[in-house]
């Protein structure tokens, strides 16, 4: 969005396992990446510092916050006399601050509020993130920007099956041993021929925990097929009636935005933080708890093609409005405006 409004966008970031695969999303843009030393968890990078001067940036934005990379931004920001934004990106979150708290507290005060102080602005993609960024900082300045949808898809009419698709990491906070639980509760009063689908990746552990669970209720119509992108998530989202969502902890899931521009409804907690698919009728309000989830899964695949159409409608209709690359890009170019104007 930035190099199609006319600024050039340098990435700075750190080397890791999977860099080169992920290189292609880079699309082109000119892109540093420097090698990491120590402790993984810390991302210390000695030559970041020495990345950021040559770059010759008139603005640095920082995503994630609990690093290195916050401590050599602060000094960036210190010495340049140049704006700073922080995106923590849903890591301010109670439900990730409360998780290994005294790493967190250590960091806070080595070098986080160092850099909060030395911040322009923070970025917030929900107003509940912007509410949770506002008890951590005390008084920072906090634009609400959404992260943007994809391009939407073209509406396809035909009928869908009762598909429900899980799509994302599989780790803790994203509540899959409820979803499953609730899953194989409501299987004997869904359609016939119901089935969910996990698509995602994890670290061995949360794999291991989901393909155990597999293995033990393949024949509830659960199957996981791993990781998903391109035409293959395109795929996934093709047949799905239903994209599922019961996480604990969000800051705002490109899931979601993938489905309502895919045209697919969602079933989400009011923890993915997106309150406009329910007031739209794109989504179907779910708890955490596995009943909860039950009760969500049976509403769902019995809503007749007439209501599911409409909800399509809603979901497209978000994604291409108030989610949509130009409404968002148009909040970033005046973001950024203000900031290097001040």
């Amino acid at each position: 969005m930035l190099d199609a409004l006319g600024a050039q966008p340098v990435i700075l970031g750190l080397h890791a396992e999977d860099t080169s695969q992920d290189a292609w999303r880079f699309g082109g843009i000119e892109a540093h990446l420097v090698d990491q030393s120590g402790p993984a968890a810390f991302g210390f990078a000695p030559d970041l510092p020495e990345a950021l001067d040559e770059a010759r940036l008139d603005l640095l934005h920082l995503h994630g916050i609990w690093q290195y990379p916050s401590l050599a931004a602060a000094d960036w920001a210190n010495a340049t006399g140049r704006p700073l934004v922080i995106s923590p990106h849903g890591m301010l979150d109670p439900w990730i601050t409360s998780r290994n708290a005294w790493k967190k507290h250590l960091a806070r005060a080595l070098w986080e509020r160092r850099a909060w102080r030395s911040a322009a602005a923070f970025h917030a993609l929900t107003d509940a993130e912007a509410h949770d960024i506002a008890n951590e900082t005390r008084g920072a300045r906090i634009a609400l920007v959404a992260n943007p949808a994809p391009a939407l898809s073209v509406r396809d009419e035909t009928p869908r099956g009762p598909s429900v698709l899980y799509l994302g990491r599989i780790h803790e906070k994203k509540n899959l041993s409820a979803l499953i639980a609730g899953w194989i509760t409501a299987r004997p009063d869904l359609p016939e021929g119901a089935t969910l689908t996990v698509a995602g990746w994890g670290d061995d552990a949360g794999i291991d925990m989901l393909e155990h669970a597999m293995r033990d209720h393949r024949e509830v119509g659960i199957e996981f097929v791993g990781t998903a992108f391109g035409s293959q998530k395109a795929a996934l989202l093709d047949l799905a009636r239903f994209v599922i969502l019961p996480s604990l902890s969000e800051g705002l899931p490109m899931a979601i935005l993938e489905a309502w521009a895919a045209g697919v409804p969602t079933i989400m907690t009011e923890h993915c933080h997106l309150p406009q698919g329910f007031a739209s009728g794109a989504a179907i309000r779910c708890g955490t708890q596995s009943e909860e989830i039950r009760e969500a899964l049976v509403d769902g695949l019995h809503k007749s093609e007439s209501e599911w159409q409409g909800m399509s409608r809603a979901a497209l209709d978000l994604a291409g409005g108030p989610f949509g690359s130009g409404t968002i890009s148009q909040r970033w170019e005046e973001l950024y405006g203000v900031l290097l104007a001040d």
